[in-house]
């Protein structure tokens, strides 16, 4: 019995260490290529975007070989790294397979599985439509309308899976300034999309009215065996004018979705469980989270998350992340002196350490969303 409480506590301690597995970098890493702009991990995989790297590839190398030439200024890449017990190497190199100068591929990365998504929020094709397999427009006809690619392995090789465009691709929407995946549904932010919508469309449709500038959207594509379909376009119900929504925050874990809105200014300090949100804009930049919840194909509003102490320029919904019923959002402008986490609902008010940032934590049971806790980092 006591061996085993000694084996028990060294166990305990062991994994409560936390070390340096290791140092990635690109293999033609380059001054200004920004590799590390996004990263995600699913298991053993890691994919890490570089949106300012500049080779001129227009195709997918499986292995350790890379461009080193710098022929498409920010064309960007995104590097895939495989783990095998704890070794980490190169497993392949990807680019867009219609790579141009300042289309940023890699600016947002996401990964579940053997499925990677990267987005290129510069590219400018006015293609509305989506290309699965390999072909897809090389026009350049709606400046920063954006694109998503969609990555596929298959034992350990890599191959261009889908080239996904908004239904709606409109000059500077900025469609894939952020992407994320679960399983075979992704979402794809466009922080720079202008509609006035306030609706959620399920379907294959988007609003194509420009009257809220940088209002910004959110796209749900769905795939079922190979194809990757439109599944739905998601708008905030209080969408205005430079609100911004799904511009860096968004998550998706199996069927619920968190969208970020930076600058979305109402001065509401709680959550509205259901379809509502505030309309008033008395602290700007304040931010806000949307939650969005999937019955079958049909997308509807459950929750409007706001910052028990939402103040003026904090920017939450900077970054957001969720895990079964558990979503975390960055705050990068709050601007607290606390150095200690508060569980439960409430958080500092005091404004002493400007832009030191925080970080909320909700918890849902059943459909309804709380407050868990509030973070500040302990220096």
């Amino acid at each position: 019995n006591g061996n085993s409480i000694i084996a028990s506590a060294s166990l305990t301690l062991r994994f409560t260490q936390w070390i340096q597995e290791a140092y990635l970098k690109a293999p033609n890493a380059e001054a200004g290529d920004a590799f590390g702009e996004s990263v995600s991990i699913s298991g053993d995989t890691m994919v890490v975007g570089a949106s300012e790297e500049s080779g001129n590839q227009t195709t997918i190398t499986n292995g350790t070989l890379v461009t080193s030439n710098n022929l498409q200024s920010n064309s960007g890449a995104a590097y895939v790294f495989k783990r095998t017990g704890n070794i980490w190497v190169n497993e392949a190199y990807l680019k867009a397979p219609n790579a141009e100068a300042s289309d940023q591929f890699g600016e947002s990365v996401s990964i579940s599985g053997d499925t990677i998504v990267v987005g290129a929020y510069w590219e400018d094709s006015n293609q509305t439509t989506i290309t699965n397999g390999t072909l897809l427009s090389s026009n350049n006809l709606a400046t920063s309308s954006g694109a998503a690619y969609v990555f596929k392995r298959t034992d350990s090789t890599w191959v261009n899976e889908a080239y996904l465009k908004a239904p709606n691709a409109g000059v500077n929407d900025t469609f894939g300034n952020s992407v994320s995946i679960s399983n075979d549904t992704i979402v794809v932010g466009a922080a720079g999309e202008a509609s006035n919508q306030t609706t959620i469309t399920n379907g294959t449709t988007a609003s194509s009215d420009n009257s809220a500038s940088f209002s910004g959207a959110a796209y749900v594509f769905k795939r079922t065996d190979s194809t990757w379909t439109n599944e739905a376009f998601l708008k905030a119900p209080n969408a205005g004018a430079s609100d911004v929504f799904g511009d860096i925050g968004i998550s998706i874990n199996d069927d619920t979705i968190v969208v970020g809105a930076t600058r979305e200014a109402s001065n509401q300090t709680t959550i509205t469980n259901g379809t509502t949100a505030s309309l008033n804009n008395s602290a700007t930049d304040s931010g806000a989270a949307y939650v969005f919840r999937r019955n079958g194909s049909i997308w509807v509003n459950e929750a409007y998350l706001k910052a028990p102490n939402a103040g003026a320029s904090d920017k939450f919904g900077h970054s957001a992340s969720i895990s079964g019923d558990t979503i975390v959002i960055g705050a990068i402008g709050e601007a607290s002196n606390q150095t200690t986490i508060t569980n439960g609902t409430l958080s500092s008010s005091n404004n002493l350490a400007s832009n030191s940032g925080a970080a909320y934590v909700f918890k849902r049971a059943g459909s309804t969303w709380i407050n868990e806790a509030f973070l500040k980092a302990p220096n």
